[in-house]
């Protein structure tokens, strides 16, 4: 008897030996990439800048690559609500985000404990474009230029309300580096994301915004809302009646936005090739690029080791305007 129990336990050892051996689950044929849906996060409401290009984006991918790519909105916390669920997620191939100046550059300098790290937790993908955001005041606001609005600002300190799509996200980040420069002070009203802070803005409830031009031209050319200024270093195709701001008052003054794609750190190389290789692709095609520029965006298209050098040095930027503008984290 002692025999057969002593057979049976180096049997089940033997089992278990084995099944540690075992992966947890069988590789993937690179060839194959992608066998199914590529989940695509982006950290913000439907109907924003970002979302916008997101799913302009995804359409594309989607075509060529012969697989859906679902948008799962999570918008919060600027950003790092978002980011900190794809940090999280498989480094599968199967989970890309929507990274921006927002969730990798500033973040990482406003939050005393970060849910993520940046450079870290992701490995980079591409940069899909670049765009200087659009200055725009309601039209009950008499303001009709940068030097208007200072004028302004100074006269009435803290009653000119702004909106911005979140805490710490690049359209508050952008009145910030504007108020520090022009030696003026606006009341921050922040948003769960783009869209509810255009709403409100169009209703009169907020009286400034510095946001995406994707979102904000629709409603300029209706009339709902009035664009002083960009905040590129030259004007937009798209819209080049607008002077920037620094031509229009405020020399020297510069900032805009980004859409890139990253994916948890530990990506296969492979589908961070493939997934590369498509975003050039697809950002240089005629359909897309005449897309984004027409909303006063510059398309980029990058590749993963450009993308992460760009990630490092907007991280290294934003900290020294943060630090200059004495912004304590939080």
């Amino acid at each position: 008897m002692n025999k057969l129990l002593s057979s049976c336990r180096l049997a089940l050892a033997g089992c278990v030996f084995a099944a540690g051996l075992a992966p947890a689950q069988a590789a993937e044929d690179p060839a194959k990439y992608p066998s199914k849906p590529i989940r695509f996060i982006v950290p913000f409401p439907p109907g924003g800048g970002n979302d916008t290009i997101a799913r302009l984006v995804g359409q594309q991918m989607a075509a060529s690559l012969g697989q859906q790519v679902p948008i799962d909105n999570r918008p919060g916390a600027a950003g790092a609500l978002g980011a900190q669920l794809a940090a999280n997620s498989p480094a599968d191939g199967y989970t890309i985000f929507l990274a921006g100046v927002g969730s990798h550059g500033l973040n990482p300098n406003l939050a005393k404990k970060p849910l993520y790290d940046p450079v870290k937790d992701f490995d980079a993908v591409s940069l899909i474009a670049s765009a200087p955001l659009l200055v725009v005041v309601h039209p009950s606001l008499p303001v009709k230029s940068v030097k208007e609005l200072i004028a302004l600002a100074k006269a009435k300190p803290g009653v000119i309300n702004y909106a911005s799509n979140g805490t710490g996200g690049s359209s508050h980040m952008a009145v910030e580096l504007f108020d520090m420069m022009a030696g003026t002070k606006m009341t921050h009203i922040p948003y769960k994301g783009l869209a509810p802070a255009l709403t409100e803005l169009m209703a009169g409830e907020v009286q400034v915004m510095f946001s995406s031009a994707v979102a904000m031209l629709p409603q300029v050319k209706a009339g709902r809302l009035r664009a002083i200024a960009m905040t590129g270093n030259k004007r937009s195709p798209a819209i080049p009646d607008v002077p920037t701001v620094a031509e229009a008052g405020l020399k020297g003054y510069e900032t805009g936005s980004w859409y890139g794609v990253v994916a948890p750190a530990g990506t296969p190389k492979y589908a961070i090739d493939r997934l590369s290789a498509e975003i050039i692709r697809i950002t240089k095609s005629p359909q897309v690029t005449d897309r984004l520029v027409s909303e006063a965006v510059i398309p980029v298209g990058s590749t993963p080791a450009e993308f992460s050098a760009y990630i490092k040095s907007e991280i290294a930027r934003w900290g020294k305007v943060i630090k200059q503008a004495k912004i304590q984290p939080s």
